[in-house]
């Protein structure tokens, strides 16, 4: 499955030194996506196979949630006072955030550096723009020490460039839903048929509670690997306490834990999913790093705003972000948004095309005092606004911009989310002047 990739836009997702690099490596094959493992085996091949020499990995799938788990499980292992290798996608302002290096963004020099020795190594040979990533960020962690690597899937799993690693300590599959239908099938069945592609035999498989549909598959492919598997809902449990804290309980016992430091009522699940990994990998956690759930940070996840955007606002407000962008993301935002009855909600939604607005926007709207539509100059392959208009059923109102919609919001104190593109969060953190760190 396959799709070409609009030359032009590169530079809305990469720019600089690096995005030039980048910009070689597209003319070479420029495929936006073209999932396939063959074109990365044999390129690690020619720089040593660096994924061969990483320490213990923990691999995450799914639909939703997946950074928000990557971010947890960081949290806790540094509190553990472990170096931690961390991979992510996509970034929001710049593409040194998709890796880590020893808890450290890596900087522009090392990965741009990285990224020519391998374009030196492929020889000219077709490569992809996140097999190129991908590959720069395993070479990067083969040759820094740590203790751990978080490995964050790109797209499916299956054949996404992250599952070259042969032997995870651990894999994790967050929640699956319909997203990326056009490449991974649009059937549930299908969908978590590519997610279960990254369990592999013997190792340890920690899965969030999933539509039936998608729960059957990854028992299925488990069984079929011989894979340990802990499921949210059976093997794995936990409960919230009034003040946000969590008693959580798998096959090795109970813990207390703290309330997670993400917000979101749905962050307890993702925080529950990365306290399993580690306990089903084997990995010697002391009891003390816990804690750092409480310590988790990770923007555009609902992340409450402070900086230039937000002090535009009238005195009083609050301004909140959130990259959610699929109808599950609605879904999981909707209970939050439900518990902010206390003072009106102007919703302000931009979001990518080929993205299911209609069904995001559903469950959103219904919390909204107003609902506005906005498509932000910068915002890559931004669906047009009168097209999130359409799909609200005529109730959103059209920016067209965040500074058109401000100064017509006035009243007493509220709170303002926008939300429905990561790529509009990038936007946004860049306006604001909240750069991740």
């Amino acid at each position: 499955m396959t799709t070409q990739a609009p030359p032009a836009k590169l530079s809305d997702e990469y720019e600089g030194r690096t995005g030039a690099v980048l910009a070689r490596v597209q003319a070479l094959y420029p495929k936006l996506i073209d999932l396939s493992l063959d074109r990365l085996h044999a390129l690690l091949g020619k720089l040593g196979n660096p994924e061969r020499s990483l320490p213990p990995v923990i691999h995450v799938a799914g639909t939703n949630g997946k950074g928000s788990t990557c971010a947890t499980l960081r949290a806790i292992a540094e509190a553990a006072g472990w170096s931690v290798h961390v991979m992510t996608s996509p970034h929001l302002v710049d593409v040194t955030e998709r890796f880590r290096i020893a808890g450290k963004l890596v900087s522009e020099d090392a990965l741009v550096a990285t990224l020519e020795e391998i374009e030196r190594v492929n020889g000219g040979d077709p490569i992809t723009v996140f097999e190129v990533l991908t590959a720069a960020g395993l070479l990067l962690f083969a040759r820094n020490k740590a203790d751990l690597v978080i490995l964050e899937v790109g797209l499916g799993g299956r054949l996404d460039a992250t599952n070259v690693v042969a032997r995870p300590a651990a894999c994790v599959i967050t929640p699956v839903d319909l997203d990326h239908q056009a490449f991974l099938g649009d059937t549930l069945a299908l969908i978590a048929a590519e997610k279960a592609g990254i369990i592999k035999p013997g190792v340890p498989v920690v899965c969030a509670a999933q539509h039936e549909a998608a729960r059957q598959i990854i028992e299925q492919q488990a069984a079929r690997c011989t894979a340990p598997l802990w499921q949210v809902g059976s093997e794995i449990g936990f409960e919230t306490r009034d003040d946000g804290s969590l008693c959580y309980h798998d096959p090795l016992g109970t813990l207390s834990l703290p309330a997670p430091g993400l917000k979101g009522i749905h962050q307890a699940g993702n925080a529950t999913l990365a306290v399993a990994a580690l306990r089903a990998s084997g990995l010697s956690v002391p009891d003390t790093a816990w804690a750092g759930i409480a310590r988790t940070q990770w923007p555009a996840r609902l992340q409450r705003l402070e900086g230039r955007l937000a002090a535009q606002l009238p005195e009083g407000w609050e301004l909140w972000l959130d990259g959610g962008h699929n109808p599950n993301a609605g879904e999981a935002l909707a209970p939050s948004l439900a518990a902010w009855s206390d003072r009106p909600l102007h919703v302000i939604v931009g979001m990518k095309q080929s993205k299911d607005a209609s069904g995001f926007l559903r469950p959103v709207q219904r919390h909204a005092t107003t609902l506005h539509a906005v498509s932000e100059a910068g915002q890559h392959l931004a669906l047009p606004v009168d097209d999130i208009v359409a799909a609200s059923g005529g109730v959103a109102l059209p920016g067209p911009t965040i500074a058109a919609i401000f100064p017509r919001l006035q009243g007493p104190p509220a709170r303002v989310l926008i939300c429905g593109s990561l790529y509009l969060a990038g936007v946004v953190l860049k306006q604001d002047g909240s750069i991740p760190r």
